[in-house]
């Protein structure tokens, strides 16, 4: 299915659409501890506590079609589709917008080949957090994620298979101990739409507890 179709949004998801693309009623999700910067900030050491996701696992042919559909159904998630009281302009329950958007990536053990696989996960605002919204969309799941220190590493412009497999190996490179890492499962965080232009990105190491 091409990606115009899969991630085509409704008339009702208009406005919180075009509010994002023009950067209103977004959050940060609450700012880590920043343990340490590596030389010429080459890289972040971050600590995130433990807190609820909601989660989508894609499998479409290509990773810019896998985010762009993600994305899309969890903006009906945020928009229309979960069990909150909280109405936009009392016309839909609307959670809030979170960023960054991260998408957990997969990759063959020489980090050449992305897995066709990915999820894409939005961070529930902290009135939320406590007790999730459920969604309507039986394809999301919501998920605690646990206490977790990531080495980050920004990066800007569109993500796709060879750009992602680039920044892993880069990140690879001036990390002082990457074997601490987990091998073969990373993360993009997204800080604007899927299609923005001059998208603004990091790469993120997950520390092996």
């Amino acid at each position: 299915v091409s990606t115009d179709v899969r991630s085509g949004s409704s008339p009702s998801l208009a406005g919180p659409l075009e509010w994002l693309w023009m950067g209103y009623y977004q959050m940060h999700e609450p700012e880590p501890l920043c343990l340490s910067q590596c030389g010429d900030v080459l890289y972040e050491k971050r600590h995130y506590e433990k807190a609820h996701w909601a989660c989508i696992t894609v499998h479409e042919d290509t990773y810019k079609q896998s985010i762009c559909y993600g994305f899309m159904k969890l903006m009906r998630y945020i928009c229309q589709q979960n069990s909150s009281d909280s109405w936009l302009f009392m016309s839909c329950p609307y959670l809030g917008m979170t960023i960054p958007i991260l998408t957990v990536i997969r990759t063959d053990e020489n980090h050449s080949v992305l897995s066709s696989d990915v999820t894409v996960a939005y961070y529930l605002p902290t009135e939320y957090q406590a007790q999730p919204p459920q969604p309507s969309d039986i394809e999301i799941s919501l998920e605690e994620w646990p206490a977790t220190i990531v080495y980050t590493r920004a990066f800007a412009g569109a993500t796709n298979e060879v750009t992602i497999i680039n920044e892993i190996r880069t990140m690879a490179e001036v990390l002082d101990s990457p074997a601490i890492c987990v091998n073969g499962s990373f993360i993009v965080a997204g800080y604007k739409h899927p299609e923005a232009v001059n998208r603004q990105n990091e790469i993120w190491f997950l520390e092996q507890p």
